[in-house]
């Protein structure tokens, strides 16, 4: 039997085995499917809509290449992409993921970036926003807020450090292509808005269709991306109850025994390769210490979980950037988040702990709690009407584009 022919019964056995598993406990599957569904819901849609849509008129009406223009001097001699790669990751951390991902992909439709440097792109812009690590995790799972500072500074200088390294990906084949990007200019406003001008100008769509266009394809990648939630959220599940996290995590405790973490930080890091915020939430509950939860958190929000990775492996597809170097990038992310975590511990948290424990937040964290939960409380309260509106709006130009398709 070849290679091929063994993967695809593989596949198959896996799932018929999966929907064996969901048939035979459907309220578990019942319950982590709502469970998932709230999160898209009141939370993720609606937080991830507003950046999705005027990411898109941004690109389509060239505000994102004037940006690039001015960051060129500073994106291509540290990360060796353009300069509208530095749009791409500044959104990406505001927004978080997979915002990174789905602008790099947009990006290389409008031929703005090469393969290679698409690849790089979206190994390093895929990143956690700042309120999910001082808010949900710091806040509200380990219900310290002065942690935040050094979970977000060991995710966000690891996705720094991510970058670096992955600047040396395709280096071979761009010389073989004769792809010379040594030479850099002093940014030019002027050159800026010439070329900001140039791009509208190529924009040959009236406003009313570009508007239409950012709705429909942000709302049609958010469906996805609550659809990889839901899934994930019962397969994290199903683990759970056929004991196969247990299984794997005895098999861990070896390797964590030999770096000297609790063996308690098993579970919690399984269930975080697969999801995020349930792995973060059981490393919260160990009893652990609190410097070797913030290691394993570090690893499980650089890594960012197969969910999310399904969904930028999903959005990757629709162009031909390789999902591979991405993959290996949150590998990365993961182990350098880690090790900055640790590395941070004395010098970022530890010691300034010891100095005085309430001259941390001074600057901000000090109202993060009152905020976050108030964001929170509004985003639960007024997310689902935002969702159904704007579902409802979906269909009404869906629908309107597929009567125009049958006129023509």
């Amino acid at each position: 039997m070849d290679l091929s022919k063994a993967k695809t019964l593989f596949i198959a056995a896996f799932i018929m085995m999966l929907t064996f598993a969901i048939i035979t406990h459907t309220e578990e599957s019942l319950e982590a499917s709502i469970r998932g569904l709230e999160m898209w819901w009141e939370v993720v849609f609606p937080s991830l809509l507003p950046f999705f849509i005027i990411s898109e008129l941004l690109i389509g009406f060239g505000v994102v290449t004037f940006i690039g223009v001015l960051l060129e001097p500073l994106m291509r001699p540290l990360f060796r992409v353009p300069g509208v790669g530095g749009f791409a990751w500044a959104m990406g951390m505001a927004s978080g993921f997979p915002a990174g991902a789905k602008l790099t992909a947009r990006l290389r439709q409008e031929k703005q970036l090469t393969a290679i440097e698409a690849e790089r792109l979206a190994s390093f812009t895929n990143s956690s926003n700042p309120l999910f690590i001082f808010g949900a995790v710091a806040v509200g799972f380990f219900h310290n807020q002065a942690l935040g500072l050094l979970l977000a500074a060991a995710h966000y200088l690891g996705n720094v450090c991510v970058g670096l390294t992955m600047r040396f990906h395709g280096r071979k084949q761009e010389i073989k292509e004769d792809r010379h990007t040594s030479s850099y200019q002093i940014p030019s406003i002027m050159k800026a808005i010439r070329e900001m001008h140039r791009t509208r100008l190529k924009e040959k769509r009236p406003l009313g269709k570009i508007l239409g266009d950012a709705v429909l394809s942000s709302i049609q990648t958010l469906l996805m991306v609550g659809g990889f939630i839901i899934l994930f959220s019962v397969f994290n599940k199903l683990l759970a109850i056929l004991k196969v996290t247990d299984a794997l995590s005895y098999f861990l405790s070896f390797l964590f025994t030999f770096f000297h973490l609790h063996e308690g930080l098993t579970i919690p890091l399984l269930s975080g390769i697969f999801e995020i915020t349930q792995g973060s939430k059981l490393t919260s509950a160990t009893e652990a210490s609190l410097m070797q939860q913030a290691i394993i958190t570090s690893f499980i929000l650089g890594f960012s979980g197969l969910s999310v990775n399904a969904q930028v492996a999903s959005i990757l597809a629709e162009t031909d950037i390789r999902f591979k170097p991405f993959f290996f990038a949150r590998i990365l992310q993961g182990i350098y988040s880690a090790i900055i975590a640790f590395l941070l511990w004395q010098p970022l948290y530890d010691s300034l702990q010891a100095e005085n424990p309430q001259a941390i937040p001074v600057f901000f964290i000090a109202e993060t709690q009152h905020w976050v939960i108030a964001y929170f409380g509004k985003m639960v309260q007024y997310g689902p009407m935002i969702t159904l509106s704007a579902l409802m709006l979906y269909i009404i130009l869906y629908v309107k584009r597929m009567k125009q398709g049958f006129h023509l």
